[in-house]
């Protein structure tokens, strides 16, 4: 047996002690056990702890040591935090070894507390730890006290027949589960098929800044429940509900919905892009509750970490969650990207639309390549085309004549769509060579073919 003892981090006496930490047992705890899920189908609360058996799942996550490097780390990708973390062949055990290891000087400083329970013999482990490890013993802790005992071992060492007369059945089964010595049932957790939460405010409030710290709370929920199931969203919904003490013209409550640029369940990107939005909210009445639901959930696949490591230059936040914040805040039009389109002419190969518009179907992506030339395309195009002069019936650019290089490629298009203001048709009849310019390198240039009125030389793109 491999068990796991998760301690989240005390609650603060008050809100403002903490701020930016979930307050709420009755929120924090659930959470922690759903993300844990993600490890173990065989999770349990016990006491104020979560804790696992992942003795089947060592394996899949590379061994323990991998294992519980990975629950350390990725405790904040749910907005969670963990402050103790322990490991024992029994969950008594490491629940004990867990609140030790906490209770060390200078622990409090630590991150996250480590207990190995599994590095010598249990007893060993188990015996020098204080009373107040196991619940059980801290219940008796005065009457063990006057008999002397100060740690587990001393408790072990009274004879068993009067220790269970004197204290009742109850700390000499918590004893014998500890050590391994007697089985312990546990009730499995399971997290829900849908995902919907809702909390009370403390107080009622009128900025909608102001909500996102209670938001958070329902956040980290979610986000703990998405790893539980492997998966993530692309878009969530807030609701609130005004004060029953509102104005008689003023609705019941709002709502808001939240896109993403991917599939995610990042706390840190959904909790940024929820303070965007809240940013340019304003609150019709004060707010009494909260309620949070995930929008379309859909299987998340891991992605390869990166083979070489970031250097302190390189920015954190990933470029779809910037292009995002940038989008909320500048406006969806402000931010905005370039998309193939099945055109053969140059100019309408390609046309800018907002980021996070919906890609073209895949049928128009896998298209789009035979619509490229034969020949290189240039890097810059002139719009418009500029006019080129003739010398002998070749064309001048600069003062010296073009040698072509390549071509023709003969392209033709724009017949099927209706004039355009300032020209008479987008019909293009063209013959697209590759020349060469003594001053400014290679130029794509092409011949009109229309019309004897229309006809000509003209430069329309430029290799840099």
């Amino acid at each position: 047996m491999h068990w796991l003892a998760l301690l989240s981090p005390p609650a603060p006496p008050d809100e403002a002690a903490a701020p930016s930490r979930p307050t709420r047992p009755e929120t924090a705890a659930p959470a922690l056990a759903w993300w844990a899920l993600q490890f173990s189908p065989r999770v349990a609360a016990l006491e104020e702890a979560v804790v696992l058996e992942v003795a089947a799942s060592l394996r899949l996550f590379g061994g323990p040591e991998a294992l519980h490097q990975r629950v350390a780390e990725r405790i904040g990708d749910a907005g969670l935090s963990l402050a103790a973390l322990a490991w024992a062949p029994t969950a008594l055990a490491a629940l004990a070894l867990a609140r030790g290891a906490l209770a060390q000087p200078g622990a409090a400083g630590e991150t996250c507390v480590r207990a190995d329970g599994l590095s010598a013999p249990l007893a060993s482990l188990l015996d020098p730890l204080p009373l107040f490890t196991l619940s059980a013993a801290q219940a008796q802790a005065p009457m063990l006290a006057r008999l002397g005992c100060r740690t587990l071992g001393d408790v072990r060492r009274l004879p068993r027949a009067a220790l269970s007369r004197r204290f009742g059945p109850g700390l000499l089964r918590a004893l014998d589960q500890a050590y391994g010595q007697a089985p312990q049932a546990h009730a499995w957790i399971t997290a829900p098929e849908q995902f919907q939460a809702r909390l009370e405010l403390p107080q009622r409030l009128d900025n909608a800044l102001a909500l996102l710290q209670h938001a958070q709370e329902l956040l980290r929920q979610l986000c703990a429940w998405l790893a539980a199931r492997h998966a993530g969203i692309e878009a969530f919904e807030l609701a609130w509900a005004h004060d029953a003490m509102r104005a008689r013209d003023i609705g019941p409550g709002g709502r808001l919905r939240v896109h993403s640029a991917a599939l995610t369940r990042d706390f840190g990107q959904l909790s940024r892009l929820l303070h965007e939005h809240l940013l340019r909210l304003e609150l019709a009445a004060p707010v009494a509750e909260l309620s949070l639901q995930a929008g379309e959930v859909r299987a998340l696949e891991e992605r390869s970490a990166s083979l070489l490591p970031a250097g302190p230059e390189q920015a954190k936040e990933p470029l779809e969650q910037l292009l995002m914040r940038l989008s909320i805040r500048l406006g969806a039009q402000a931010v905005r990207c370039g998309q193939l389109q099945q055109d053969h002419r140059l100019e309408q190969m390609q046309r800018w639309v907002a980021w996070n518009e919906s890609p073209p179907n895949t049928a128009a992506t896998a298209a789009a390549p035979e619509a490229l030339p034969l020949c290189p395309q240039p890097t810059w195009l002139l719009a418009p085309p500029l006019r080129l002069s003739l010398r002998q019936d070749q064309p001048v650019y600069g003062g010296a004549p073009l040698q072509l290089l390549a071509g023709p490629q003969r392209i033709e298009g724009g017949w099927w769509q209706p004039a355009a203001d300032g020209q008479s048709s987008q019909h293009q009849q063209r013959d697209y060579f590759l020349a060469s310019s003594p001053q400014a390198g290679l130029l794509w240039i092409f011949q009109q073919r229309l019309s004897s009125e229309q006809d000509g030389w003209f430069l329309h793109g430029v290799f840099a």
